[in-house]
Formats: C-alpha cells, sequence, structure tokens
C-alpha cells in the first residue's frame, strides 16, 4: 500500500498530492488505532475476570472523593466550623464572668448552655433502684407483660433497624432490567434523619411528662453528640466493606475497648471475670474473622477499610457511654440526656450537610426513589423508639434483664441478615459467635451474683462494671 501511494503521488500534480497525504495519514492512524486496540485487549485480560453473578464493590468504582477517608475529613472540617467558634464563645463568656455581670434576654439561654445548675445529684442507678422497688408490688401477671412488651418492642425496633440499615447500604435502588440503578452513598444524612426524629420524640417527651430539674451545662452534651455522630457514620460506612454479621460480632466486643477507655479516662477498676469474658469474646471475634473462605462473595469480604471503620465505631462508642456516664453525674433524666445529645447531633449534621451541598442531593435522591424515602423513614422511626424502650426497660427491669434481651437480639440479628442476605457462615464461624454470645451471657450472670453478694456483705471501694 505504501509502494502504490508514492508511484501515485511522483505521477500526480501537486494540487492532488494534498489529497493523498490526507488518505496516508488516515491510513497510519488506523493502523495505529488497531494497534492500540490489540493491546488494550491484552491489558484487560491480564486483570482477573470478573462473572456476571458477582458485583464489583461500589468502592472500586467511585472517585476519591468518595472515599471514606475522605468524607471523613469533610464531615470533621465541617463539625470543626461549629465547634470551633462555639468553643471560643464559651470561653469568652467564661472569662467575662457572664454570669456574675451578664444581663438581659439573652442571659439565661448563655446561662443554661455556660454554666448551667453546677448542682449534682446522686447517681441514678438510686433512682431507677427506687422506681424498680415500686413494681415490685405490682402482680406477676402484670410484670409478665410488662417484660413481653419490653422485649417485644426492643426486637422489633432494632431488628428492622437492622435489616433496613443493611438494605440501605449495600443495595441499588431503582434498579431495571437495562439499568443497574444506584446505591446511596451519604452516611452522613441517614445519621441526620435518625437524630432528628430521635430529638423531637424526646422533646416530646420532656415535654408531656415530667422532668427533674435540668443541671448540666448545655455544652457538655456537644462531647458525646460529636462521637456519638462518628460512630453512627463509621458504623453505616462500614457496610460497604464489611459484612452486617461481623459488625454485630465488633459490636458485642465493644465491651473490651469500653473497659480500657473507662481505665484511661474515668480510673476505673475492674473484677477478674470482666478480663476474662473479654477476652473469651476477643477469642470468638477472631475466630469469626479468621474463618472467611476466599471465594465467599464480594459483599461478606472483610476488607482492611472496613476493620478500621469498625475500631472507630468501637472507639467513639466506647467515649460516648463514658462521657454519658460521667454527665449523669448531674440532675437529668435519660431521656433528657438523649435530647441534650440529639440537639447537638441535629446541630452538627444538617450545618456540615449545608456546607457540603449534601443535604440537597439527599433529598433529591429520596424525592427519586420513594423505597429510600420509607426506608430512611423507617429507620429513623425505629431507631427513636428503640431508645426510649430502652431507657423504659432499664427503668423497669433493670441492666441486666435489659443486657439479655439486647444480647438475644444480636443473635437475632445475625440469623436475619443470613437468611434475608444469604451471608456464608463456615463452622469455625459458628463456633465463634456461640463463644462471643457465651460470654456476653456469663458477664450478666457473673454481674447479677456480685450485685446480690454486694446487698449482704458490704465491700469497702467501688468497683465499676461496664
Amino acid at each position: 500500500m505504501t509502494t502504490e501511494l508514492s508511484q501515485c503521488k511522483r505521477g500526480w500534480s501537486t494540487k492532488n498530492s494534498l489529497v493523498l497525504w490526507i488518505y496516508e495519514d488516515l491510513y497510519t492512524e488506523t493502523l495505529h488505532r488497531h494497534h492500540n486496540r490489540f493491546c488494550l485487549a491484552l491489558a484487560l485480560a491480564a486483570f482477573p475476570i470478573v462473572t456476571a453473578n458477582e458485583e464489583v464493590p461500589a468502592v472500586h468504582q467511585d472517585s476519591w472523593g468518595d472515599f471514606w477517608l475522605f468524607r471523613f475529613l469533610v464531615n470533621a472540617a465541617g463539625y470543626a466550623s461549629i465547634v470551633v467558634p462555639g468553643f471560643l464563645l464559651i470561653q469568652y463568656f467564661k472569662k467575662k464572668n457572664y454570669l456574675e455581670t451578664g444581663r438581659g434576654i439573652c442571659f439565661p439561654v448563655i446561662k443554661s448552655c455556660v454554666f448551667g445548675n453546677e448542682a449534682k445529684s446522686v447517681h441514678q442507678d438510686d433512682t431507677l433502684l427506687a422506681a424498680r422497688n415500686e413494681t415490685v408490688e405490682s402482680s406477676t401477671a402484670r410484670q409478665f407483660f410488662k417484660l413481653l412488651f419490653c422485649a417485644t418492642g426492643l426486637q422489633i425496633s432494632y431488628l428492622t433497624w437492622g435489616v433496613l440499615q443493611e438494605r440501605v447500604m449495600t443495595r441499588t435502588y431503582g434498579a431495571t432490567e437495562s439499568d443497574p440503578g444506584e446505591k446511596f452513598k451519604d452516611s452522613q444524612f441517614l445519621v441526620f434523619m435518625n437524630r432528628i426524629l430521635a430529638c423531637t420524640v424526646a422533646g416530646l417527651y420532656c415535654a408531656l411528662i415530667k422532668q427533674p430539674r435540668h443541671g448540666a451545662p448545655m455544652y457538655k452534651y456537644s462531647f458525646a453528640s460529636l462521637s456519638n455522630i462518628l460512630s453512627s457514620w463509621c458504623q453505616y460506612e462500614a457496610l460497604k466493606y464489611i459484612s452486617f454479621p461481623t459488625q454485630v460480632l465488633a459490636k458485642a466486643s465493644k465491651v473490651i475497648p469500653v473497659m480500657l477507655m473507662g481505665k484511661l479516662v474515668s480510673r476505673k477498676s475492674y473484677e477478674y471475670w470482666e478480663y476474662l469474658t473479654a477476652a473469651l469474646i476477643s477469642v470468638g471475634v477472631s475466630m469469626f474473622l479468621l474463618s472467611s473462605s476466599h471465594d465467599k462473595h464480594l459483599s461478606t469480604v472483610t476488607t482492611f477499610s472496613g476493620v478500621v471503620l469498625l475500631a472507630g465505631y468501637i472507639v467513639f462508642d466506647s467515649f460516648t457511654s463514658n462521657w454519658q456516664d460521667a454527665l449523669f453525674t448531674y440532675k437529668m433524666s435519660s431521656v433528657q440526656m438523649m435530647f441534650g445529645v440529639n440537639v447537638f447531633s441535629c446541630l452538627f449534621t444538617v450545618g456540615s450537610l449545608l456546607e457540603q451541598g449534601a443535604l440537597l442531593e439527599s433529598v433529591r435522591f429520596m424525592a427519586r426513589h420513594s423505597e429510600f424515602a420509607a426506608h430512611a423513614v423507617l429507620l429513623s422511626v425505629c431507631s427513636a423508639f428503640g431508645q426510649l424502650f430502652i431507657f423504659y426497660t432499664i427503668n423497669q427491669f433493670g441492666a441486666a434483664v435489659f443486657t439479655i434481651i439486647m444480647t438475644l437480639r444480636q443473635a437475632f440479628a445475625i440469623l436475619l441478615s443470613c437468611l434475608i442476605y444469604g451471608h456464608a457462615v463456615t463452622v469455625v464461624g459458628g463456633l465463634g459467635v456461640a463463644v462471643v454470645f457465651t460470654a456476653l451471657f456469663l458477664r450478666v450472670y457473673a454481674r447479677s451474683r456480685m450485685k446480690k453478694r454486694a446487698k449482704k456483705v458490704p465491700v469497702e471501694g467501688t468497683v465499676q462494671k461496664v
């Protein structure tokens, strides 16, 4: 072909030679294009083949802007834009001695937010014990139906919440035969939805039912709120990388960092059986995680990012529980605590969402997919009323009964997830799950025995329990 072109060019005029040069360039370009396609085919063949039945994780399809670490830093920057000015204002009012010099319409609000009522009360356990003693006089049948009501409410609320959580974070919406659909990516919006409904429910409860006079400075709720937001965000985000059963077992093992945080933050001491059961939980979780086989479905593969997010969830949640325990030294009820924490949670999340422009984007996603809107609302309803069931159960029957109910709920949640979403659990993994829940029930039994012994023989020095 090149020889023919050369002969034609020598015989043709200068006017026609331009056309032939263009033709030659096009021919050369065509050869290069075919060569590039061949190289591209070889490059694609070098990658592992994904069958039609397998899904490519969304993590590998998204841009770096959707990577969890980037989103975490962006969210943290949004929270900092609210926390830093608030911190400076609090320091200003304290330095100015506003409690002594302040006047005007804003004085009660600033006093409540910055200074509060510094009088502290006896620990919450005494109030709960007195309330439970009143219920002992009621009939056995009435107590049984109350317990059945609490257990049913907790199971329905949190089992539905767990199933919906996995559905929202791991499945697509709007999928058709021609369109694969789209996944919802913004975990922070789900946190905001949960918190705003919980804040509304707690606010109505406090308005309708008489509560003790509030004593804590409002700003102190912001610490627990911030750690609670981050723990919830890590919890939602982790489901993009790990299976729901793995997440449930990690929650069961959070007693270990709670003990460590109690040692570091509150200088608490623990009994030998608490260390023993914590070690058993660690062994059981390790058995479950290490039993993962390589030929599992991609949604059940535990990745490094998932482990990091789970660790973040456990650390933030441990700080939240310890900080709330310290706040209960002020005069407040559990519902007041719920309201105070959720007020700041709404403030932080809506501020961050507006700064990123993610609030409107999430609302548009809800408008496009009515199924997602229903799931998000039901998820928030289950979370809000589940918290009320928690407070009522502890108030009526104590922490031991509540822990048994919630431990059973975790076992049912793993079973439901495996049945609905097809997660495979090996024999070793099943044994690991059994070890974890055996250790949890041993903790409940040992704790109840210790409380009975403490009533008979007063012991010097308080030993804190997780």
